[in-house]
Order: structure tokens, then sequence, then C-alpha cells
């Protein structure tokens, strides 16, 4: 498995940066923020485990993986109605095709949907 040589950049979260900022009172960097068990760089295929475990007992039972996480990411923020154009810089993508292949239509998309049609004719009972 090849690790993509490109880095990638998302808002961190302002509950996360509390637990960050603990985190390194306990764990101050030596050279990786997250440490192996013999101090170097953790594996990939330990990321894999991290996130396998926490969705098994997040009760999730599909197939996990980091770059779901990515997936996910996108979907929560096309949910809240943030624009395409920021979600590609902060995936960083060249192109917003690219960022279109992440996000798919949710039900919760679907549930806000109002048909223009419905704001031309008035009800005439109301």
């Amino acid at each position: 498995m090849t690790i993509p040589k490109k880095d990638r950049y998302t808002p961190l979260a302002k509950k996360t940066l509390n637990y960050f900022v603990d985190y390194l009172k306990e764990y101050p960097v030596k050279e990786w923020l997250f440490e192996g068990r013999k101090g170097n760089q953790y594996s990939v295929e330990s990321i894999y485990n991290v996130i396998k475990d926490k969705a098994s007992a997040a009760g999730i039972n599909k197939k996990v993986y980091p770059h779901i996480m990515r997936h996910s990411f996108a979907t929560h923020c096309l949910e809240q109605g943030i624009d395409l154009r920021y979600i590609q810089v902060w995936l960083g993508h060249e192109s917003s095709k690219t960022t279109e292949i992440y996000t798919h239509v949710s039900k919760i998309n679907f549930d806000k949907f109002k048909n223009p049609l419905d704001e031309l004719f008035s009800d005439p009972k109301g």
C-alpha cells in the first residue's frame, strides 16, 4: 500500500483542540504527533486497525477505512450548506469534479427540497 505524498488539511473542531492541548501536555511531541509503540511513525496498518476498532465499538458494521473519513467530512459539510468550493479547497482538490466524486445526495437534502412550483400556486383553502 502506498501512502499519498500530498498533505491533507481540514478545519480543526474547537472541542478537538482542547483534547490536543491535554494530549500534548501528557505526550510532548518528539518527532511525530502520534507515535507508534517504538517512538516511530504510526504504521498504515495501525491507523486502519484504530479506525476499524472504533467503528466496531460504535456499532458500525460496514467496511471502514481512513479515506471514508474524508468522504464523510465532505458529505457533512454539504449537508450543512457549505459551498462546494470551500470543501474543494479543504480537501486539496485541483478540480471541483474530483470533489463532486466524494459527495452524494443524502436523505437530509431530499427532506429540505422544496418544489419551486409550490410557491407559484397558492393554496385555495389557505
